[in-house]
This record gives structure tokens, C-alpha cells and sequence, in this order.
């Protein structure tokens, strides 16, 4: 695995490499290769959200699981999927949100979210790897600790940030914020076994924006291109 991060989240995040958990890590995933799997999303994405939305850019944290285990699918930020590839019906459960709760905002017809990246949402999934086709595979490897670390940080060194949360997998992420100087943001997943349970109408992106804007920041243009 090699490591190539933003400057600023290495600034941040540059000791978790060398600790022990971390160590283990790139081993587990060493031996996958080694024995013949194969791993999404590529090296070059596994950073991709970091890469895209430097730490002092970061104006949201919506936050994922694992990343899709399908081919092409995964490119390093949750939720997201590459152009060309099928739209994931968690995904598709959001965009009809977005459609109720942002006026005019279109349906698009892919599933690529780095848009939102570039604008400051880190998209961040707790577990940064999958094995091809088995999900769930590479969590509790040590990811979720560095991850968890990633949380931290953002919480202590940054203000008002707002984190959606969406799922009980998620929300257990909130002992790692400062919800004294942050804004959190929560509802059931947008998966269809959860979706009917009080993710339509929760209206995240709309309360995410007149947050912003209250913190004297931009909004973010949730719309897809």
C-alpha cells in the first residue's frame, strides 16, 4: 500500500503510519494480494477523499461503512461510485431526498460524487479497503482505527463542521466529536431496508446548508453534474 496523502491530512495523520496497528494493516493487505485477491478500490484511490478535500478545506463529514465490493464500483469515497457503473440504491435513496429537499435539483445520471469532495464534503468511510465481492471483509483490520482517528482530529482542530451521520453504525462515531463546537446531523441509513424508517423528509442537505451558511461559510452546491 502505498501512501501518497494531501499535505495537510499528512501533517495531521503523517504518526498513524508508523504505529503498530497501521503495520499491521499494510501486511493484511500484502498477504490479500499475495494470495491471489483482488482489492477495491485501486492504490491510487484508497485516499482519494482525503486527496480531494485537504483537512483545512473540510466543511462536512458524511460518513460510510465499507467501500462497495463490486468491479469499478469503489474509487475511495463513500457512497460514490465511478461513471459508467450502475447507480447503488443507497445512492439512488439519496438523490430522491436531495430532489424533495434542494429546489431543482435534477436526478443525475451517474453516481459520482467527487463533485461534493472538491467542495469540502469529506466522504469518508470508516473501513478504507474490500475484498472483491465480500463485503464487510477487510473491517476490523485497523482501518477503523485510523479512521477513528481522522474523526478526532477534525473534531479537536476544527469548528463548526457538520457531521452526517446516518445509520447506528455511524452515529456510534459520535463519542468522537465535540458537539459543543460542532453540528451533528442524524437519521436512519438510505439503504432500502432503513430508508422508510425516517431518512425521506429528514432534509440533511438543506439543514447542512443554512448551517454553513450560519458559520459564515459557503453552501455546498449538492447539485451533480
Amino acid at each position: 500500500m502505498a501512501i501518497e496523502l494531501e499535505s495537510s491530512w499528512l501533517k495531521v495523520l503523517g504518526e498513524e503510519f508508523n504505529k503498530e496497528y497501521m503495520l499491521k494493516l499494510k501486511q493484511f493487505l500484502a498477504q490479500e494480494k499475495e494470495s491471489g485477491q483482488v482489492v477495491y478500490p485501486k492504490n491510487k484511490d484508497i485516499f482519494n477523499a482525503f486527496n480531494t478535500t485537504p483537512f483545512d478545506k473540510v466543511k462536512v463529514v458524511i460518513l460510510g461503512q465499507d467501500p462497495y465490493p463490486g468491479a469499478q464500483q469503489a474509487h475511495g469515497l463513500s457512497f460514490s461510485v465511478q461513471k459508467g457503473i450502475a447507480v447503488p440504491r443507497s445512492l439512488i435513496n439519496i438523490y430522491k431526498e436531495l430532489k424533495t429537499d434542494i429546489p431543482g435539483f435534477t436526478t443525475p445520471v451517474h453516481g459520482n460524487l467527487q463533485e461534493w469532495a472538491e467542495q469540502g464534503v469529506l466522504l469518508l468511510n470508516a473501513t478504507l479497503t474490500v475484498r472483491a465481492g465480500l463485503s464487510a471483509s477487510h473491517q476490523k483490520k485497523g482501518w477503523e482505527t485510523f479512521t477513528d482517528q481522522v474523526i478526532r482530529k477534525l473534531s479537536e482542530e476544527r469548528e463548526g463542521l457538520v457531521f452526517i451521520l446516518w445509520g447506528s453504525y455511524a452515529q456510534s462515531k459520535i463519542a468522537l466529536i465535540d458537539t459543543t463546537k460542532h453540528h451533528v446531523l442524524k437519521s436512519v441509513h438510505p439503504s432500502p431496508l432503513s430508508v422508510e424508517r425516517g431518512f425521506w423528509g429528514s432534509k440533511p442537505f438543506s439543514k447542512t446548508n443554512e448551517i454553513l451558511v450560519k458559520e459564515g461559510k459557503a453552501p455546498i452546491d449538492w447539485q451533480i453534474h
